[in-house]
C-alpha cells in the first residue's frame, strides 16, 4: 500500500481537468450562470400577483364632470387604464371577449342628472374573471373609491362613510367565471403546459438519440430528404399528443367540471397547430444539441421563461411591457389565450384569429430553422 494516500498535486490535476471539461461544455456552464440570473430578473421585475394598469374600456355617452371625476378616480387606483373608449356596448363586449381589455365600465347617459338629484345612480363594471386573481384586487377598490370621488366633486368631502356608500350603486358582473373558481383558469392552461413539456422534450432528443446510439449513419444513408426525415421524426409524436389531449379534456370535464361553451372542433384544430409548433421546436433543438443531456438542458432554458411569462403561473397583463414582449415570443402564450377563450368564453375563429396566425408563424419559423440546420453528414 502506498504511503502517500493523499496528494495535493494529484487533487489539483483532477480539479484542473474538471474545470477544463466544464469550460468545454458550454451549455452546462451557461446554465450555472444564466438560470440563476434569469430567475432573479423574472421574479424580481416581471412577476406581479397584484396586477395594475389593466386595460379597460369605457362606454359613456356623456362627458360631464361627474363622469370625468369617476374615471380619474378609478385610474388613480392604479388598477384601471382606460385606453379604449367605445360608443356601444356591443363593441365593448367584443373587446372583453377577445381579451383585449380586462374591464368594461358603462356609465349611463343620465348619470350626472341622477347624481344632482340624489337618486343614487348606477354604473356597470364588467370584469373578465377567467383569471380570478386579475380582477379581484381591482373590484375590491371600486365602491369606496368611486363614491368618494363623487363626494369630492360635489364638495362633500367631510361626509360620513355611510353617505359615501349610499351615494353610488356599483353593479359588478364577473364574466365567464362568476364563481371565481381557480380550476377553470388553471386546468385549461395545464393542457398547454403538459403538451409543451412532453412534446418539446421528446422530439428534442429524437436526433441526438440516433447520434448517441450510432444509428445516425444509417439514417443519413437512407434515400430520404431532410423534409421526409423531419416529418418521420415528428409526426409520431402527434399521436402521443392526441392521447394527452383526450386525457386532459376528459379529466377537466369529469373531475373539475370545467365548462366548455365553445366549439370542440375549433379547439382541436388549434391544438393540432400548437402541437405541431412544439414538435418542430423540439426537432430544431435536436439539431443544435450534441447529446441527449444537452437537449434536455436546452429545453429547460425554454421551459422556465415560457411558464413564467406566458400567463400560466402569473397574470400576463400584470407584467411590465418588456416582460409581455418576451412572453409573446412563446407559443404557449397564444395557446393559453385560445384554450381559455374557446372553453370559457365560447370564442369563435374570428375572435382568436390573431393567436391562431401567431401559432402558424411559429410552425413556419421552426420548420425553416430545422431544415436549414439539418446536416447530411456527421462532420
Amino acid at each position: 500500500m502506498r504511503g502517500d494516500w493523499f496528494s495535493f498535486a494529484r487533487l489539483g490535476a483532477m480539479l484542473m481537468k474538471e474545470f477544463i471539461q466544464m469550460r468545454r461544455d458550454r451549455i452546462t456552464f451557461a446554465m450555472m450562470l444564466v438560470v440563476p440570473l434569469m430567475q432573479l430578473l423574472l421574479f424580481g421585475y416581471a412577476i406581479n400577483n397584484d396586477p395594475k394598469s389593466l386595460p379597460s374600456a369605457l362606454v359613456a355617452t356623456s362627458n360631464d364632470h361627474y363622469t370625468r371625476a369617476l374615471i380619474s378616480a378609478l385610474e388613480t387606483t392604479g388598477y384601471y387604464r382606460f385606453d379604449h373608449v367605445t360608443a356601444s356596448a356591443a363593441e365593448a363586449e367584443a373587446l372583453l371577449a377577445s381579451g383585449t381589455v380586462s374591464f368594461v365600465v358603462t356609465i349611463p347617459s343620465d348619470f350626472a342628472r341622477r347624481v344632482d338629484a340624489g337618486d343614487r345612480p348606477e354604473i356597470l363594471i364588467e370584469a373578465d374573471a377567467t383569471d380570478p386573481s386579475v380582477s379581484s384586487g381591482a373590484i375590491s377598490t371600486l365602491g369606496t373609491v368611486a363614491s368618494q370621488a363623487l363626494l369630492r366633486e360635489q364638495g362633500k368631502q367631510a361626509e360620513a362613510a355611510d353617505a359615501a356608500r349610499s351615494q353610488l350603486q356599483i353593479i359588478v358582473h364577473s364574466r365567464y367565471n362568476p364563481e371565481a373558481v381557480s380550476q377553470y383558469n388553471i386546468v385549461p392552461g395545464l393542457l398547454g403546459v403538459i403538451l409543451q413539456m412532453t412534446m418539446v422534450m421528446m422530439t428534442a432528443m429524437a436526433l441526438t438519440r440516433e447520434t448517441e446510439r450510432g444509428t445516425m449513419e444509417n439514417l443519413l444513408a437512407m434515400p430520404a430528404t431532410p423534409v421526409e426525415i423531419m416529418l418521420g421524426k415528428v409526426l409520431p409524436f402527434l399521436v402521443v399528443g392526441a392521447v394527452q389531449v383526450v386525457v386532459v379534456l376528459v379529466a377537466a370535464k369529469l373531475l373539475f367540471s370545467v365548462p366548455f361553451v365553445g366549439s370542440l372542433a375549433l379547439l382541436l384544430s388549434c391544438i393540432l397547430i400548437f402541437v405541431l409548433s412544439l414538435v418542430l421546436l423540439g426537432y430544431t433543438i435536436s439539431t443544435v444539441a450534441g447529446t441527449q443531456m444537452q437537449a434536455m438542458q436546452l429545453t429547460f432554458f425554454f421551459f422556465m421563461p415560457s411558464l413564467m411569462l406566458s400567463g400560466f403561473m402569473f397574470p400576463f397583463l400584470g407584467m411590465p411591457e418588456w416582460a409581455r414582449v418576451l412572453g409573446d415570443m412563446f407559443p404557449l402564450t397564444y395557446f393559453l389565450r385560445i384554450v381559455r377563450a374557446v372553453m370559457l368564453k365560447g370564442a369563435t375563429l374570428s375572435d382568436i384569429a390573431g393567436e391562431v396566425n401567431a401559432l402558424f408563424l411559429f410552425v413556419i419559423v421552426f420548420a425553416g430553422i430545422a431544415l436549414l440546420r439539418f446536416r447530411r453528414t456527421l462532420d
